[in-house]
């Protein structure tokens, strides 16, 4: 008989608790991702001369897909975790003599949650919680939180009840703070992800309050995939003295997603382009961005009458109507999802193959942020871009910051006629400041030249 030597459980050497190994293992996951690596062992840490209760405060970045949200939700829960334990434990010493009046009234309480995760979107938070949901399936007395605008107040405030964890976005959770729904002062650890999309998005306020009402928690941790000059003016004013890891910068290429860049003449021609990428047999699930919610909406119903499987996601949507489609993706009830960039973050279906730029992005940094809902965890994935050539200097702009050239290529006969020109970079800052130009599709409905009917048989 062969003797086999199996690997031993990286996750385990970390320290973890045996509840939440025994989740991650139910996951399938045996090793940590560099960044669960680094990130995990030091935020369980506790520095010394800073007290008993104190942890390290990281700022941390890498690129998307690379395992980011596990970094930190592992050893927040770990901690959760044991300080369950010490309440039972004492709860049972103090139960020891005294008997309970089950006639007793009960009061609502606020919910005083000890760990409270920040997100930019209301998409990335219903993520986050999902994942959080799944690492405590073991964890008896452990509950999670995820309150987001555009959802029922009364469900919601249910859902808080008792909460350890709290996922949220910054705008419902103070509405539900001042309106004494929760509290936060007895927070222990503050997680921010994805710190540059909440500056985006004008959240610098909102950070600055929460902040203030969770100034004696004991731990801050900052993840992005960027962290930019402000990122860090931010993290000098909320954090102690932060621990830094960078295991890959957004420049770095991204060795599992071949990128490709098709020029076109006209918007008409970049459509053809689309519809010719389309029929791919290879294409598990797609996301096709588009630049604006018009835009969104009118290329997802020609794929519909096309007879392709696909609904679009944008901020005018009802959020019950976003979590429905975002399910359907989920569940493969749907092959391509159309989409705006307020589903560049927060989307992880391990299902979707490829990722169409069909309307460029108006930051050069969300190139990065679209390509990498595709080739997650380490899977190989295809992001193809479609320019018109008065786009050139946004895909210089892209160039420039993600410090590679795409490679373009031609649909043969759909070659473009003309030829690109690269664009006058003068007087051009570092950090991928986007070209003043728009791309196609701004502002106003594209014309409907239409898909032709799928040779395969398509999802419905």
């Amino acid at each position: 008989m062969t003797d086999i030597t199996l690997a031993p459980n990286g996750f385990a050497a970390l320290g973890l608790a045996p509840e939440l190994l025994a989740a991650v293992a139910d996951l399938g996951f045996t090793q940590p991702t560099p960044v669960q690596q680094q990130a995990i062992g030091l935020a369980m840490q506790q520095p010394e001369g800073e007290g008993a209760a104190a942890f390290n405060d990281l700022m941390v970045s890498s690129q998307t897909g690379s395992g980011k949200t596990a970094a930190f939700l592992l050893p927040v829960l770990h901690t959760l975790v044991a300080q369950l334990a010490q309440k039972a434990q004492q709860a049972q010493q103090d139960a020891k003599g005294k008997r309970r009046n089950p006639m007793s009234p009960r009061h609502f309480k606020a919910a005083e949650p000890g760990a409270l995760i920040l997100c930019p979107t209301r998409e990335l938070a219903q993520q986050v919680a999902h994942d959080a949901i799944d690492l405590v399936k073991h964890c008896r007395g452990l509950r999670i939180a995820n309150v987001v605008g555009g959802m029922p107040y009364q469900m919601q405030i249910a859902k808080l009840q008792n909460a350890n964890l709290v996922v949220a976005t910054p705008g419902r959770l103070l509405d539900l703070q001042r309106s004494g729904q929760i509290k936060l002062e007895g927070v222990q650890f503050l997680v921010v992800d994805e710190a540059d999309r909440m500056l985006d998005l004008g959240f610098a306020d909102d950070l600055a309050e929460v902040h203030k009402l969770t100034a004696a928690r004991h731990q801050t941790m900052m993840f992005s995939a960027t962290i930019a000059p402000r990122i860090q003016q931010l993290a000098m004013r909320v954090m102690r003295n932060p621990r830094r890891v960078e295991i890959d910068s957004p420049q770095e290429k991204h060795a599992n997603i071949t990128q490709k860049l098709f020029w076109a003449d006209s918007h008409d021609h970049k459509r053809k382009l689309l519809d010719h990428w389309l029929r791919d047999a290879s294409i598990g699930q797609a996301i096709v961005f588009a630049s604006t919610k018009i835009e969104c909406d009118g290329l997802a119903e020609d794929l519909q009458q096309a007879g392709f499987a696909a609904v679009s996601l944008h901020g005018d949507l009802s959020q019950g109507l976003r979590n429905r489609r975002l399910m359907a993706l989920r569940n493969g009830q749907i092959q391509f999802l159309v989409a705006t960039d307020v589903a560049a973050r927060g989307i992880d279906v391990p299902a979707i193959t490829h990722v169409f730029n069909y309307g460029l992005p108006m930051k050069s940094e969300d190139y990065t942020h679209r390509i990498g809902r595709t080739g997650r965890a380490g899977r190989d994935g295809l992001a193809v871009t479609f320019a018109e050539f008065r786009d050139r200097r946004k895909i210089g702009d892209i160039e420039f910051f993600t410090k590679q050239r795409l490679n373009a290529e031609v649909v043969p006969g759909l070659e473009p006629r003309q030829r690109p020109v690269a664009p006058r970079r003068e007087g051009f800052g570092g950090g991928g400041k986007p070209g003043r130009g728009f791309g196609p599709g701004h502002g106003a409905r594209p014309e409907r030249s239409g898909f032709a009917k799928p040779r395969f048989g398509a999802k419905r």
